[in-house]
């Protein structure tokens, strides 16, 4: 392993987090212990002289060693007075013996600046948000057309999103490119990645993870199960398959050094400059694909100095959906039962849990997750050795069993942030069964957070309404119980939380106006919906905008599209046996569209506009590859 001396002061980051009236959250991975300070500039975000300044030491900078030359800096700064409603305000980290952000991470910035900016607003007038963002997915990435939206508001602060909401699947940790796994380990190497032992698994620990001959054909190595209440005979017809049910598990992520790295690979281009990955022995057709999947990586690589700087400048909060973790994640009580009965598997959940705490969850929820990071910080102690196993599994438990991931923003309209994964209504008569995306306290919560509200914008990961036709194909597969065959996860498809759910809507205290923002699915779509008979009814729109570097097959989302429209018609029977027919929805159309379409299959991220009221006054999906579509409605 290289040096410290040899190695960049800053890995990754600062990425602007929560930011309100007098908090400023910054997230940011460095190679060693960094002494800071963090100066403030009010009057002029590109002057000369800050108007306020701070030493950022233990009381408002958390400090957690990941290994030998990687520590987490978790930089969380009361401010004493207001920051100035609706301006530019620049900021700048001060590394003692680098210099100012234009010295140590010029890349953060765009032509003109002399460090990064920030704007704070407390009415949601503006918002980007994005989901589904893997890295060997050929084309453009969704998340780098922020940084031309940031570059456009400069100077023009009004214009500037007050928030990037990133609504699942910010890496993929479950379908990992042969080039990027290579790059994982060599960057594990050249930062000294702290190691583990591995529990009932064919391999003793971390190190001989890496070195084993089958490290990139993990099926072999990933834990499976054989009894009689085996997922393999629930879902898979007796056709032996391990617990993980990604389709892409030969280099499903295992170690936590590994998710550590692989976040430090999506969010930074400096990482990709430290680690040259050696290339496995391959055969013929391996070869093809780590050759082809290179050729993708390249481009996500050019494109991250531009991730990088909106992260930067945009305060970004972040929920995990599945990909996060593993596929399927909690898709039904069967599967919770086996994935957790088995130590490997839940070490390998329990892994990505513990990463997603320090790089995702952390800076939505600073206070509510203190006592975990605490918890953390005691495991990884100086960050050098191995972690010890009994205080790893007891954090794993510990964040098993946690039920705060969701949170709100204090904004007008209200944001609230809805964790669709681990707080699931799970069925006890019949375990195979989907489970309800959230279970009924969940649910009670929700409606206690949304009496009284005017309007409310919602993050669920999964669309709350989706495309009809799409919902019915997973109905029958769940009839037939493989519901994993087709990721049957949607919210109608539990019927305790679906009546719920649509109860809540009709309740006369809850919002007239709400905006649901969600990913999941590999297209984009716009639905408005209303009660019917209900002329006093709230207004409610799904706006789903997904991936950021993902998309649907096209051929397939075709005729779905085309048979949607056909068979859920307005004036289609069928729809009388849904659980929505008593919701109207209409359809909005992308424009420009192709004749008839409303589902677009189109790389990027979405950009919504929200009135005095709370309703959207505008929705535009931001393409990857430049091209733009307006939604409208299609009355």
């Amino acid at each position: 392993m290289s040096s410290t001396p040899e190695l960049p002061p800053v890995l990754a980051g600062p990425i602007l987090r929560r930011l309100e009236e007098r908090r400023l959250v910054l997230w940011l991975v460095a190679s060693h212990d960094l002494d800071l300070h963090l100066h403030l500039f009010e009057t002029d975000p590109q002057g000369a002289q800050p108007d306020r300044q701070w030493p950022l030491n233990a009381d408002n900078c958390r400090r957690l060693p990941v290994g030998a030359a990687a520590v987490l800096h978790l930089i969380d700064l009361p401010l004493t007075s207001s920051l100035p409603e609706g301006r530019e305000v620049g900021y700048d980290l001060i590394v003692h013996g680098h210099g100012a952000v234009a010295d140590w991470a010029p890349h953060l910035l765009h032509a003109g600046q002399r460090r990064p900016s920030l704007v704070w607003r407390p009415r949601l007038t503006n918002l980007l948000h994005g989901s589904c963002r893997k890295p060997h997915q050929p084309g453009p990435d969704g998340l780098a057309r922020a940084d031309q939206v940031v570059a456009d508001s400069l100077g023009d602060p009004e214009t500037r999103p007050n928030l990037l909401l990133l609504t699942g699947d910010q890496i993929y940790a479950d379908d990992v490119a042969m080039p990027m796994l290579a790059t994982v380990h060599a960057l594990i190497e050249r930062l000294g990645l702290v190691d583990e032992t591995l529990e009932g698994a064919r391999v003793g620990d971390s190190q001989a993870l890496y070195q084993h001959h089958d490290g990139f054909h993990r099926q072999r190595l990933l834990p499976a199960v054989e009894s009689g209440r085996a997922l393999r005979k629930r879902f898979f017809g007796g056709v032996r398959k391990p617990i993980f049910t990604t389709a892409s598990a030969d280099r499903h992520l295992v170690t936590f050094a590994e998710v550590i790295a692989m976040y430090l690979l999506a969010w930074s281009p400096t990482p990709w400059h430290l680690a040259e990955p050696r290339p496995p022995l391959l055969d013929a057709t391996d070869q093809e694909q780590y050759q082809r999947e290179a050729r993708a990586l390249a481009t996500f690589r050019e494109q991250m100095p531009a991730v990088a700087r909106a992260l930067a400048h945009l305060p970004t909060l972040m929920i995990f959906d599945d990909h996060d973790v593993t596929d399927d994640w909690n898709l039904t009580a069967d599967w919770e039962l086996t994935a957790y009965g088995q130590p490997f598997s839940r070490r390998i959940i329990g892994n990505a849990l513990i990463a997603y705490l320090l790089c995702q969850g952390w800076g939505n929820a600073p206070d509510r997750v203190a006592p975990l990071i605490d918890d953390a910080a005691a495991l990884l102690g100086d960050g050098t050795g191995a972690l010890v196993m009994a205080s790893q599994d007891a954090l794993i438990t510990r964040l098993l069993r946690f039920d705060g991931w969701h949170y709100q923003w204090p904004g007008t309209p209200k944001l609230i942030v809805l964790d669709t994964r681990t707080r699931r209504w799970r069925s006890e008569r019949r375990p195979t069964r989907p489970s309800g995306l959230l279970d009924w306290e969940a649910l009670s919560e929700l409606q206690q957070a949304l009496l009284g509200e005017e309007a409310v914008v919602v993050v669920s990961p999964a669309p709350m309404f989706g495309v009809k036709l799409i919902e019915t194909v997973q109905r029958l597969f769940t009839l037939i119980g493989k519901p994993l065959m087709v990721d049957a996860e949607n919210w109608m498809a539990h019927p305790g939380a679906a009546r719920v759910l649509l109860n809540i809507f009709r309740h006369s205290r809850t919002p007239a106006n709400y905006v649901i923002l969600s990913g999941d699915v590999h297209y984009s779509f716009v639905y408005r919906i209303r009660i019917r008979h209900c002329d006093g009814g709230p207004r409610i729109w799904q706006i789903t905008d997904s991936g950021l570097r993902n998309r649907f097959p096209e051929r397939l989302l075709e005729w779905f599209d085309r048979l949607n429209r056909w068979l859920y018609a307005p004036w289609s029977p069928l729809n009388a046996f849904t659980k929505r027919r008593r919701l109207a929805v209409t359809p909005y159309r992308p424009d420009p569209h192709e004749a008839g379409r409303r589902l677009l299959n189109r790389a990027g991220i979405g950009r919504v506009w929200l009135d005095a009221d709370g309703a959207p006054a505008r929705i535009r999906h931001l393409g990857a590859d430049g091209r733009d579509a307006e939604f409208e409605p299609d009355d």
